[in-house]
């Protein structure tokens, strides 16, 4: 029987666990063939992780780590269906899914530097425009430009932004 964790060490895995659970889930996801089986397999990852939880130390790397022995004890139970793959390519696959999560928290982390690197004016229309539910028509219109100037704005902005963040990258590859 695990022993109960203190009000401290509560609130410290939930905000840890916040954090990180969109990462997990798509690490799960990308493990198994069915969204719902990656669901259940999530839930038997958060008891685990709860139950064994003893503090921050690189909360990370061993949640991923449960993650995937908790994939792959669901795929030795379902041993006999046709469908699953085998510990090895779910290894491999679990490799490169973590590799791949790596690089795009570091894309996420340089577009986030990148920009705060624009004019608060081409900053503020940037994020403005990929924000859930903007109507390019409309952002134009409160700016007094066709759609077409803004889409060309906001092209250049993208193409800023991406020249940016590659040579934020390569800078942290050379060191």
């Amino acid at each position: 029987m695990p022993t109960p964790v203190d009000d401290v060490q509560h609130s410290q895995f939930l905000r840890l666990f916040a954090a990180n659970e969109a990462a997990l889930r798509t690490f799960v996801r990308s493990l198994l063939p069915s969204p719902q089986e990656a669901a259940d397999v999530m839930q038997e990852v958060a008891v685990v992780l709860w139950q064994k939880f003893a503090g921050a130390d690189e909360f990370r790397p061993w949640a991923f780590g449960v993650a995937r022995n908790m994939v792959l004890r669901h795929l030795r139970s379902k041993a006999r269906d046709r469908h699953v793959f085998d510990d090895e390519l779910v290894s491999q696959l679990a490799d490169e899914s973590a590799a791949m999560e790596q690089r795009h928290l570091a894309q996420r982390e340089a577009l986030t530097a990148c920009l705060q690197k624009l004019p608060t004016v081409r900053r503020d229309l940037a994020l403005a425009a990929y924000t859930k539910g903007t109507r390019m028509d409309e952002l134009a219109a409160q700016r007094g430009q066709t759609p077409m100037s803004l889409y060309k704005l906001l092209q250049r902005i993208r193409q800023v932004l991406l020249e940016c963040v590659r040579r934020t990258l390569n800078q942290e590859e050379l060191t």
